[in-house]
């Protein structure tokens, strides 16, 4: 079976579906954004405000040419690395794409409490979730498989997963 690739839009499920995957099928989970707070020895919202986004987008793209190349891995991207083909590229080589969704009004849910989403800090958080998903989502449907997360554990999405990859 090839890697599993999780992405999409923040707040979607990624870090807690490719737990769930990991614990099922034994293979090691590897989270783009955390790799590069490591490597960077800072969170991703102090890489945004020292450096910029498109720093970032730069080690994220390092960052997941490095990874993709192992075998056996899940990996979770940040929800902008769509936005790069040479990503997309990368992660497809060993791996199958697999996008989560959910609607905006569940993201702003999931998101709503936290202090570590450098685009979501703005005065309206639910129309930049709006904005953002407009544009990103031509990129997120070049993914493999699309996968709704409303109203679904992680367990169930990552047996659907499963399931999906194995055919």
């Amino acid at each position: 079976m090839k890697n599993i690739v999780l992405t999409g839009f923040m707040g979607t499920g990624k870090t807690e579906v490719s737990r769930e995957l990991s614990r099922i099928l034994g293979w090691t989970a590897i989270d783009i954004d955390t790799e590069i707070e490591k490597s960077q020895k800072m969170p991703i919202t102090e890489i945004f405000k020292q450096s910029g986004e498109l720093i970032f987008r730069d080690m994220e793209t390092d960052t997941i040419k490095k990874f993709s190349k192992n075998k056996n891995v899940i990996i979770s991207t940040g929800g902008g690395a769509v936005l790069r083909q040479e990503n997309m590229d990368a992660l497809r080589e060993n791996g199958a794409i697999i996008c989560l969704t959910a609607s905006p009004e569940t993201i702003f849910k999931r998101t709503g409490s936290s202090n570590d989403r450098p685009l979501l800090k703005v005065d309206d958080p639910l129309k930049k979730i709006k904005e953002l998903l407009k544009f990103r989502n031509p990129y997120y449907e070049k993914a493999d498989i699309m996968i709704d997360t409303e109203h679904k554990t992680p367990l169930e999405i990552a047996e659907e997963i499963i399931q999906k990859v194995s055919k």
